[in-house]
């Protein structure tokens, strides 16, 4: 089924071949990439993940979220990275939002920014303790394959969404390190030459790209960047909302982009979301447990 066409589509680039029109996925990281290490605390929202995702965005586009995002910080006088963790908890270069007064004004005109923005959040979210439930027996010493679980179920989603706006789908992540930028191009060849790498008939019915549809939509190899690019800082301040999202639905600020339709599940019928939308994986414990 073809996505509705709204602000953040190739649509309205008709001067260019479709050959030629580009949807950009900006992703960073959230939550600890190790399945198994113990949590500093226990969280009363049961919140224990690891998550890729960020924001997708058409290249035409992409000058007016720089141009939004440089006014914001202007307005803010602020000459560092927007960075979630930071801004959540008044941490490091925003430790000066542990003033109510401060945080008030800054966070209301953080919101309205986000929520102005081209742009539409997309994630594959993995609940930790659920994943290790899940594939300890399978995978015993190969747990880590939780990264490239979550990296290949985000970039074929990318790829359906881009596909559907008659687009190509080019890459985009936040340098982590040497090995784990590797791997996230190690994974995308993968993609390319085998398709999905998961069990054809536990995924039969998501509709997974085969290895010629991905090689035909998403270009080239996915490209390291500083978190100095506003595309990052942006996909890091809607990565958390997605997350949270996942283990409380009332979270305000996935609500609010949630009702701007900021998020790719606003634009799906329901029968779409298990296969093209926000995917949220191993989350059986969050779904059976006994309500409040």
């Amino acid at each position: 089924m073809q996505l509705p066409v709204f602000e953040p589509s190739c649509a309205g680039n008709e001067s260019l071949p479709v050959t030629d029109r580009e949807i950009h996925l900006y992703l960073d990281d959230s939550g600890s990439r190790e399945p198994d290490r113990e949590p500093k605390e226990k969280r009363r929202d049961e919140m224990d993940y690891f998550a890729l995702g960020g924001i997708l965005i058409n290249e035409k586009d992409v000058d007016e979220l720089y141009s939004r995002h440089k006014a914001f910080c202007q307005q803010h006088g602020i000459t560092y990275p927007l960075h979630s963790w930071a801004i959540r908890g008044g941490r490091g270069d925003f430790g000066w939002l542990k003033k109510p007064e401060a945080a008030y004004e800054f966070l209301g005109d953080l919101e309205r920014m986000l929520l102005s923005l081209p742009v539409i959040g997309i994630a594959a979210v993995i609940d930790r303790p659920g994943y290790v439930a899940r594939y300890r027996d399978r995978y015993q010493d190969q747990l880590w394959f939780m990264c490239k679980t979550a990296y290949c179920i985000l970039i074929e989603r990318a790829a359906k969404y881009a596909r559907s706006q008659d687009c190509k789908l080019r890459v985009f992540f936040e340098r982590a390190g040497k090995a784990e930028d590797r791997d996230l191009v190690a994974y995308t060849r993968i993609l390319k030459t085998q398709g999905m790498p998961f069990d054809g008939a536990n995924s039969a019915g998501y509709g997974s790209l085969t290895a010629e549809e991905f090689k035909d939509i998403v270009r080239g190899e996915p490209r390291g960047r500083t978190k100095a690019t506003p595309m990052l800082q942006i996909a890091d301040l809607y990565l958390y909302p997605m997350a949270k999202g996942g283990y409380d639905p009332s979270y305000r600020p996935y609500r609010a982009l949630m009702g701007h339709k900021r998020l790719i599940d606003a634009h799906l019928p329901p029968e779409e979301l298990a296969s093209r939308g926000i995917k949220y994986s191993c989350f059986d414990r969050i779904k059976n447990k006994d309500p409040d």
